[in-house]
């Protein structure tokens, strides 16, 4: 039975419908396409038959028991091979046993500490965090664990009740079972006589998904790690972090940009290329920008893209579905090709090594240099290794993008009616922005910016706002 639900399905994907062949009623049969997909996918969660992780809803099973199913205009001959597909879909409900328990068990949720997510979100770092949640008196896990009579190990019972640190912050923020799951095997012993655990390789844990009630959206969780990946926002010699930091990046050389402040008026704060060759650098254009003009621009296109989609609200929802698709699918094949690449020069080192070493044998080169360039040669696949498999990752991880871009729209939803610009905002809608070198264009300097949203990437807008579907890039 185990063997049989890990080869199902485990959510409702684009991708579950690609290349089925689906039967009308007069049995004709079709294949379905992507854009036929696209569509049965899209129509599921307009009739909230699966959520924003492509879960199957108690909505989908009523309907179904009561015969009242929808499905897109497309295959409504085909509604029944299309059940079909949609049933193949692993539920857990379905399998799980009734629990005696489950009625005594009340799930207690910590306020205080679901709000580190917002903070991480709101630009806030672990040791930022911890200052805040110490100055609000919050209790830190050991103490609260010792206010319910529960003892813990560890040196936490000599702290303050309320002494937080950066490091309890980031193991809050790491954990994934705060999503509903279940992760096995992190650590493993040597020996049954050592009682030491030592630390597995994540890619050696054994993760069972939606197990358990979450508490946190498995959205929010996957954004708060993705942000912790990015680059640290350093405070300038003022003391002073920009919410723009680490989200800003030279059009030109693909570098960050650097906060500064104008040593004769601080109040003028601006950003730069940091690899600009006045800084010992090779990128020829300094790309400076400054913030209050920054805030403008991004505040006003974030108010076009929100108006536009309450507007527009059906077409807009399309083209960001489709958008989302797109863009995952073109960065699938581009690390696809870079996967092929990297596994061709891996075959050509084997094949270098072994002539390699043929050459020693035959005494065609000395010892020492065979001991060099094997070494050489090691090092290279130690890297291609390590490249290739965090590529198979990535490519194993974008199958999600269509229930992404639906949470997108939910976001741009909720900055509908914004007045200010906030890190907040910033960080739920926007992945990096672009900064083009100002020019002089008829007498007026002219400054481009790109804005790429998450999950979507560039858009569009037209400027009076038209019946149109918004152009992506």
């Amino acid at each position: 039975m185990a063997d049989a639900v890990a080869d199902r399905p485990r959510a409702v994907t684009v991708a579950l419908f690609v290349g089925k062949v689906i039967q009308d009623d007069k049995g004709n049969e079709q294949v379905i396409d992507q854009d036929t997909a696209s569509a049965i996918h899209y129509d599921m969660i307009i009739n909230g038959y699966i959520d924003r992780k492509g879960i199957l809803t108690d909505k989908y099973y009523e309907d179904k028991a009561n015969g009242e199913l929808k499905v897109a205009e497309e295959v409504a001959d085909s509604a029944a091979s299309v059940i079909e597909i949609v049933d193949s879909v692993y539920d857990a409900r379905s399998t799980q046993p009734e629990n005696a328990r489950s009625n005594n068990v009340e799930l207690r949720v910590d306020e205080d500490k679901l709000a580190i997510f917002d903070m991480t979100i709101s630009g806030m770092g672990a040791e930022q965090i911890a200052t805040k949640l110490e100055a609000d008196n919050v209790l830190t896990p050991t103490a609260y664990w010792i206010a319910k009579g529960v003892r813990r190990p560890g040196r936490g019972q000599k702290q303050p009740p309320t002494h937080w640190s950066g490091s309890s912050v980031i193991h809050i923020l790491t954990a994934q079972e705060y999503c509903g799951d279940i992760i096995n095997f992190k650590t493993y012993s040597k020996s049954y006589k050592l009682k030491r655990r030592i630390d597995n390789a994540p890619e050696n844990w054994a993760i069972f998904k939606d197990v358990h009630t979450p508490i946190i959206e498995r959205a929010v969780w996957e954004k708060v790690q993705e942000k912790r990946g990015q680059i640290r926002k350093r405070k300038n010699s003022q003391g002073q972090v920009s919410m723009f930091s680490g989200l800003l990046v030279c059009a030109d050389c693909g570098c960050n940009l650097h906060y500064h402040f104008n040593q004769g008026n601080p109040e003028i704060r601006y950003f730069n290329c940091s690899n600009y060759k006045g800084n010992r650098g090779t990128c020829t254009s300094t790309h400076y920008i400054r913030v209050d003009f920054l805030e403008q621009v991004v505040l006003g296109e974030i108010r076009r893209l929100t108006k536009f989609a309450s507007k527009y609200e059906t077409l807009f929802a399309q083209a960001v579905m489709g958008c989302s698709r797109q863009n995952a699918e073109t960065e699938r094949e581009t690390m696809k090709k870079e996967v092929y690449a990297l596994q061709a020069r891996n075959r050509e080192l084997d094949v270098l090594f072994e002539k390699l070493y043929e050459d020693n044998v035959a005494g065609k080169i000395t010892d020492e240099r065979f001991a060099r360039m094997s070494q050489k040669y090691e090092a290279e696949q130690h890297d291609l290794t390590a490249r290739i498999k965090e590529l198979k990752d990535a490519i194993n991880k974008s199958g999600n993008q269509s229930v992404t871009a639906d949470m997108f729209i939910s976001t741009v939803r909720k900055y509908t009616r914004a007045k200010k610009l906030t890190p907040r905002m910033l960080n739920e809608l926007i992945q990096y922005i672009e900064v083009h070198q100002a020019e002089k264009v008829d007498g007026v300097w002219e400054q481009k910016l790109t804005l790429h949203y998450n999950c979507v990437g560039v858009i569009d807008i037209p400027a009076e706002l038209p019946s149109l579907i918004p152009m992506f890039q």
